[in-house]
């Protein structure tokens, strides 16, 4: 295990006027991988040339992508948890968000749900009776004003905004859902992304959490498929991997950074994409 002492020399020779032997130590610092990063941050405020805290801020950008893409891959062969992966998303754009945060918010949420709660009820009722609780205890609402916004694909902020596009709006009332012992999953449904609500006892039939928790019956499902022309594939209709819910999340984050220019953003996310994801289309 390097030392502190050993990391603090190396960065310290990030200054040097020699390109090899900067690219050689670089490189080094690279290996040494999220180590490195208290020491680089506190460079970084200290750094009077504002070429070289640039530079130093590139690096650890560059370092902070590594350590996440270890991280999704390691999330990937670990059974791709939902809570973790949202986390990890979020990580992106807020490195120093710790998973608690999470675990904790939609805890919170939960037991503001509870309170209201009636569980013994027929599925469809129940439905309706949680959609006045989202929606009308909880607020949750979807976001009109800019669908594609980076912060949809955030699930920090879809939860402190209570807002957000159709992934994360029924995300939010999928976990929510099942906390309250409701069988409720993910469909990955082209051009829409909604839930089953699926048991033993019960025909199954959807819910669209972005248009308010909307009811539709398979019939429907199929009648607004074939209105697109898309073939009738099983997997429209049957609940989605969480591998699946988070790779639709960073498709949306690509496309949302794209629409305001931050193509370098985008493609950092596509590196990410492709870690969880090898034949992605590109």
């Amino acid at each position: 295990m390097i030392s502190t002492k050993e990391i603090k020399a190396l960065v310290s020779l990030l200054g040097d006027e020699d390109v090899e032997i900067r690219q050689h130590v670089e490189a080094r610092i690279m290996e040494i991988g999220a180590l490195a990063l208290p020491i680089l941050e506190e460079q970084v405020k200290n750094e009077f040339n504002p070429a070289h805290a640039n530079y130093l801020q590139q690096l650890i950008r560059q370092i902070r992508l590594q350590e996440l893409i270890r991280e999704f891959a390691k999330w990937k062969a670990g059974g791709c948890d939902l809570v973790t992966g949202l986390w990890l998303t979020a990580r992106y754009e807020y490195p120093n968000l710790p998973i608690s945060a999470l675990q904790n918010a939609i805890q919170q949420l939960y037991i503001q749900a509870w309170i209201y709660f009636k569980p013994n009820m027929h599925p469809v009722d129940q439905v309706r009776e949680f959609n006045h609780i989202f929606f009308n205890k909880l607020n949750f609402h979807p976001n009109l004003n800019d669908f594609t916004a980076v912060s949809n694909s955030m699930f920090n902020q879809v939860l402190e905004t209570r807002s957000g596009n159709p992934i994360s709006l029924c995300i939010a009332y999928m976990l929510i859902a099942r906390k309250l012992g409701m069988p409720i999953y993910g469909v990955n449904m082209p051009n829409l992304f909604i839930l089953i609500y699926q048991s033993e006892r019960y025909s199954p039939f959807y819910i669209n959490a972005f248009n308010h928790g909307s009811i539709y019956t398979q019939r429907e499902i199929k009648n607004y498929l074939e209105q697109l022309k898309l073939p009738l594939n099983p997997a429209f209709y049957e609940p989605c991997s969480n591998l699946d819910i988070i790779r639709r999340m960073l498709r949306n984050l690509i496309i949302a950074f794209d629409r305001i220019g931050q193509n370098v953003k985008a493609r950092e996310i596509k590196k990410i994409l492709v870690t969880i994801s090898p034949t992605e289309p590109f």
